[in-house]
């Protein structure tokens, strides 16, 4: 099972360059590599609504005991969804939240040693800027108090009325990636001393990780619009879906120090510049991709525009085969896709935060099988 959201590895990690390091491509295209691959078609079954009356739903992490903790965008509150019964309360406010535009309480994660310390990570847009804090949740205490007062851990990304990134992942390194958007202000996407545009490698203290390519830099990655989704495959690759502007949404396989083109180009570079080419790319009315998961050997990725799921099987770091769109149309706008554990995945629509159609019953959670 893949590693991806609120989940993490006790595997060592191993800094640097090697293929075995975060974020570095291992060898793909071998005859192991092909024999593994997925079915070229897949399949998508809902098994059942595990939520309904969401208000304007971000992130999502699981909890140890089933339960899920949501991030409410707009109303800057972390939701508790009690697993079995689908009943929510509410875990605790996020003061500080400003939600203008499309900011707001964004992306949830566990701490890697949740066991332990009880932390629970959020990424949030303030009045100044985005920044990353962490909370210590405590179960026994009442709802609305089950969250201590956010402490900060990194702060200063910039903020804008659009593209504020907000995913954010612990990878099996167990350090914390953030995905940041630029703002709107395009040249912060190639400006290596800007934190717009980027993904970014940290401790879980908000100190540069061993092994970032600038040892005093939190930079991972660069050259992005806003990237959304973060999620890791069995062979520790990372992935990352990203909004194109007009015409290209992209899956990336993101390197250490790779350049991912924007603004030079949107979509493949076609030769131009030293850019990493997307492994997938889409037209903006069928995707425009938010959260990404990692299962039975395909990511999975949702499409807020789209309004569906996307499935590409995997062989190595290529595709195997042509994606797959399943429940176009079906729930709406689909934000945040979460892996459940084996062949299962969460998905968390998205009719509430101001761009979608509501019906009654949104905004859901939706527990899935996939193949």
């Amino acid at each position: 099972m893949a590693l991806l959201g609120a989940g993490c590895s006790s595997e060592p990690a191993q800094p640097g360059g090697g293929p075995s390091s975060p974020g570095a491509a291992s060898p793909s295209g071998s005859a192991s590599a092909a024999s593994d691959a997925p079915p070229d078609k897949g399949s998508v079954d809902v098994v059942r609504t595990v939520a309904t009356g969401l208000k304007s739903p971000w992130g999502l992490a699981p909890l140890p005991d089933g339960d899920l903790l949501v991030a409410s965008r707009d109303e800057g509150e972390i939701v508790q969804v009690d697993g079995d019964s689908g009943e929510t309360s509410e875990a605790g406010p996020v003061p500080g939240v400003d939600a203008e535009g499309e900011g707001g309480l964004l992306g949830l994660a566990l701490s890697p040693s949740f066991a332990s310390d009880q932390l629970v990570y959020a990424y949030f847009t303030t009045a100044s800027d985005n920044r990353v804090a962490s909370m210590r949740y405590d179960a026994k205490k009442p709802a609305g108090h089950r969250l201590s007062a956010p402490s900060t851990v990194f702060k200063g990304i910039p903020k804008g009325f659009t593209h504020n990134g907000g995913r954010i992942a612990f990878g099996p390194d167990k350090m914390l990636y953030v995905g940041t958007g630029e703002t709107g202000d395009k040249g912060l996407a190639q400006d290596k001393e800007s934190l717009g545009g980027k993904i970014l490698r940290m401790t879980p203290e908000g100190e540069p990780a061993e092994g970032n390519p600038d040892a005093d830099s939190v930079v991972w990655s660069y050259g992005h619009r806003n990237v959304q989704g973060l999620a890791w495959d069995e062979d520790r690759r990372l992935w990352a879906s990203e909004f194109g502007q007009d015409t290209w949404d992209e899956l990336n396989l993101v390197e250490k120090d790779g350049n991912y083109g924007w603004p030079d180009v949107e979509g493949e570079a076609d030769g131009k510049g030293d850019f990493r080419d997307p492994v997938e790319q889409w037209r903006t009315a069928d995707a425009s991709p938010s959260g990404i998961a990692v299962a039975e050997g395909s990511v999975w990725m949702a499409g807020l525009r789209g309004e569906r799921l996307w499935r590409v099987p995997l062989s190595g770091g290529k595709p195997s085969a042509e994606p797959q769109a399943f429940l176009k149309g079906e729930y709406g706008r689909l934000r945040t896709v979460v892996s459940a554990g084996g062949d299962k995945l969460w998905v968390v629509t998205n009719e509430t935060d101001g761009r979608g159609s509501p019906e009654k019953g949104d905004d859901r959670i939706l527990e899935v099988r996939v193949r």
